[in-house]
């Protein structure tokens, strides 16, 4: 199963890793507290959040490598959109 990371400096991790659970769990199955989330987004792949003072950990898994990148893309443009108020990078790291 392919994977990729990606470390997104922030002093409002906790935040974006809540809200992201909370805005996906209306159609997936999420569980979550303030330092970590765990997103089954069904077809498409698993997400999975850790939140500390100064950095939100993200890891995406999905079945083939275009639904990766995809899933990719969909996390990083909802916390995007949760931080209006700042700039994230998003340096996706593939797993060997």
């Amino acid at each position: 199963m392919p994977s990729s990371r990606a470390d997104v400096a922030t002093e409002h991790a906790s935040r974006y890793l809540q809200q992201l659970c909370k805005h996906w769990a209306h159609k997936f199955p999420v569980e979550f507290d303030p330092q970590h989330g765990t997103i089954e987004l069904t077809s498409l792949g698993r997400t999975v959040m850790d939140a500390d003072a100064t950095t939100l950990h993200i890891a995406v898994a999905a079945n083939d490598a275009a639904s990766l990148e995809r899933l990719e893309t969909v996390v990083a443009d909802h916390i995007k959109r949760f931080a209006f108020r700042e700039e994230l990078t998003f340096d996706w790291q593939k797993a060997a």
